[in-house]
């Protein structure tokens, strides 16, 4: 199949990328910067969507990039770098005289209120409550075909927790503190921590562009990108630092996240949805990673 990958260079692009090509799929991703294998998202605007079987929207500023404060300008980068390139390859979809068969949406837990006894699939129902799932509101709200282009094209939405991987995401940051001995449980260390290791996201991502039998429903299709086992922040806390070898002693209250961070982003760490990837499972993706012994054996042993 011929793919068009947006934000195809980032953590998750580029293992999405490396499994694609294994499979012997062509790959065009779409960037700020043109290059071989690129075009620009300046070029879908001018010239539409290029002929593919399948597309991926993965764009999206780092949520949490340490760099950027918690500020009005930093919040409006992430709607603006997810809802409007999303709004895009939606309306270049839609224009496109050869539609892919496939158009696939990556967007976030966030949805989910966090709670330390409710379970949530992907048929529970949700409403906003905060900023980010509001983001996550307009940012799947952007990525709905009208309906005479949803019969062609295969929707499906797929919502991750924490990516975990060695070239990148929340282990990249997590792994200095605790290489230094300085790892310890974020806030009360109760709260649910969803997380996927970043070749079974890729994995599922891959799963949803094959072809369906089914003919594509004027709905997206939800799968929850995470793993099977259902842990705790104290639990994964403990897990890192047996595999690190290191202590885990030292618990960052959650005031100093919320000072660090911004309490709107401070809550991804210090509060956490217990996220159940049913549908998933049943679609018969099998996870390569189901529990965090297994990805932290993949990603620390190297």
């Amino acid at each position: 199949m011929r793919i068009i990958i947006g934000g195809g260079t980032g953590f998750v692009g580029r293992e999405l990328t490396r499994l694609l090509k294994t499979k012997g799929h062509e790959i065009t991703i779409i960037s700020r910067q043109p290059g071989p294998g690129r075009i620009t998202w300046a070029d879908v605007e001018s010239g539409g969507l290029p002929p593919c079987e399948g597309a991926v929207n993965l764009a999206g500023e780092n949520i949490m990039n340490p760099l950027r404060w918690w500020n009005e300008s930093y919040k409006k980068d992430l709607f603006s770098s997810r809802v409007d390139t999303t709004k895009l390859l939606t309306q270049a979809i839609a224009a496109s005289p050869t539609p892919p068969h496939s158009w696939v949406l990556v967007t976030g837990v966030a949805c989910y209120n966090p709670s330390l006894q409710t379970e949530y699939t992907e048929e529970s129902d949700w409403t906003p409550f905060d900023f980010l799932s509001r983001l996550v509101q307009e940012w799947e709200r952007a990525g709905q075909l009208p309906d005479n282009s949803a019969k062609k094209t295969r929707q499906v939405v797929i919502r991750p927790g924490a990516v975990l991987g060695r070239d990148g995401g929340a282990m990249k940051q997590m792994m200095i503190p605790f290489w230094l001995g300085l790892g310890g449980t974020l806030g009360s260390g109760r709260q649910p921590f969803p997380w996927i290791h970043v070749s079974d996201l890729a994995g599922i991502i891959a799963h949803a562009l094959e072809p369906h039998k089914e003919p594509p429903s004027t709905k997206p299709d939800v799968f929850n990108g995470v793993a099977p086992a259902l842990n705790t922040n104290y639990e994964f806390t403990k897990e890192v630092g047996k595999a690190l070898k290191r202590p885990t002693i030292f618990p960052v209250p959650a005031f100093l996240l919320d000072a660090f961070l911004g309490s709107e982003r401070a809550i991804i760490l210090t509060q956490g949805q217990r996220v159940v990837p049913k549908r998933t499972l049943e679609s018969g993706f099998e996870f390569r990673y189901p529990d965090f012994t297994s990805a932290l054996r993949e990603i620390v042993g190297h």
